[in-house]
């Protein structure tokens, strides 16, 4: 994380750090054995080497002791990203890496494996004749039906020039492609002008250092073609930089706190003040979040609903009211640890809150899917059932047990990053925002 971005969040922290070290005196080598609970630790890492059957991954067993001991807190926003993880996030927050230019989603129920949700029209998948919808099956020949998501992410990406080659599944027939690793920027900012000319700028992602910059083109952008009223999407936004929210709200006030911070002795500075810019869009303005909008997201919905400068419409947001330091660890993994709670403009406290909306409307693009499960019948016997019109065949395990899960219905993508593709009947919240635009 940029370092000079955070100052004012890393001068509250170190205030904070001093008075723990002052507390605990912070942990050694030497006084880690002080403590029953240290030497228990120590005694149970020295004697698993001497006793444990197996063989064992030293590395595997100290990272997961310091996921142990950060998931003790039960803080799910405190937590280690080990150096593989870690590494991918890294190239995901400067906005480029070297891959083939796709976005993936899970294939299968549990999360695992990894499916084309969108091909981007510049990249070496669409050169290959990849498709949205195809299922990764080996990468090299490495099977990764049952992978994580982040380590097929990573087997994809790697050095410039370099190829890889990937088995894709499509309606169930295999296909192999070799392909060339090129630049890819990540581009999370999407714009269009909507019938009655009005604007609208979907911000996916705060996680990524260039989404300030991108946002303000696609602003300027918009005042460029004299938009009078701009929707502004935080739907499925999960947050990221701080300092991204700040500035992205920070475009449509022109004066007054953004958001403060609070940390656990309750002392409490103000982090981002709007200034007033030539560049700043004055016009009407509404925000839309649902149940995904999280974390930054919420500092901007938080400060232009306080301030009055928006209407929040759609759904109540996550409640992610918390600001982390991550800490880069020697082994290249990183700590993210809950060092700050924030607040609104008017001194809110949202965390496990979140911000209710203005105008309150379900996010309709979405859609339940077709589920069922069962039991009773032979071990490996195959079952067709016929769900919305079409046959669907189901495999029972070896306890002869059987499950489906149709897919669930996505947004539709463009494959031209940068470009918005809207359904103005069929999105609720967005239906209801240009109603309320046009009042």
């Amino acid at each position: 994380m940029n370092a000079k971005r955070m100052t004012v969040v890393g001068a509250a922290l170190a205030a904070t750090a001093a008075v723990a070290y002052a507390q605990l005196g912070g942990y050694t080598p030497v006084n880690l054995s002080s403590s029953k609970e240290g030497k228990s630790l120590i005694q149970v890492l020295n004697d698993l080497n001497r006793y444990y059957l197996y063989p064992v991954d030293q590395d595997k067993v100290l990272r997961g002791a310091i996921t142990g001991a950060l998931g003790s807190l039960g803080d799910e926003f405190t937590y280690y990203s080990e150096p593989e993880d870690n590494a991918i996030d890294a190239a995901n927050l400067q906005g480029e890496f070297f891959g083939i230019g796709v976005t993936l989603v899970a294939a299968n129920a549990d999360g695992t494996g990894g499916k084309i949700d969108n091909v981007f029209k510049t990249g070496a998948a669409s050169t290959a004749g990849v498709q949205i919808g195809d299922v990764f099956l080996k990468i090299g020949d490495k099977d990764v039906t049952g992978a994580k998501l982040n380590e097929i992410v990573r087997l994809v990406r790697g050095e410039k020039g370099t190829q890889v080659t990937v088995t894709f599944a499509r309606d169930g027939k295999p296909y192999t492609v070799k392909m060339e690793r090129q630049p890819v920027q990540i581009v999370s900012v999407e714009s269009t002008v909507l019938p009655g000319g009005v604007g609208y700028i979907a911000l996916n992602t705060f996680y990524n250092e260039k989404a300030s910059e991108q946002f303000r083109t696609a602003v300027a952008d918009m005042k460029k073609r004299n938009v009078q009223k701009l929707i502004l999407d935080l739907r499925d936004n999960g947050g990221g930089l701080l300092n991204a929210g700040v500035d992205v709200a920070d475009q449509f006030l022109q004066s007054g706190p953004i958001v403060s911070l609070r940390d656990r002795a309750k002392n409490t500075q103000v982090f981002g003040r709007a200034t007033n810019r030539p560049t700043d869009y004055t016009g009407k303005l509404v925000v839309l979040v649902n149940k995904n909008s999280a974390s930054a997201s919420e500092v901007v919905s938080g400060a232009l609903q306080d301030t009055g400068r928006a209407k929040i419409i759609g759904e109540q947001t996550f409640g992610k009211g918390v600001a982390q330091t991550p800490v880069t660890l020697p082994d290249g993994g990183k700590a993210a640890i809950v060092s700050n709670e924030w607040l609104t403009p008017k001194g809110r406290q949202i965390h496990k809150k979140g911000i209710t909306p203005d105008v309150e409307v379900k996010d309709t693009r979405y859609t339940t899917p077709v589920n069922f499960s069962g039991s009773g019948v032979k071990p490996g016997e195959k079952l067709t059932l016929t769900v919305e019109g079409k046959p669907v065949t189901v495999t029972a395990d070896k306890d002869g047990k059987f499950s489906y899960t149709g897919e669930v219905k996505r947004p539709t993508r463009s494959a031209q990053q940068g470009e918005a593709v809207v359904d103005v009947q069929g999105d609720a919240i967005l239906k209801k925002a240009i109603e309320v635009l046009g009042q």
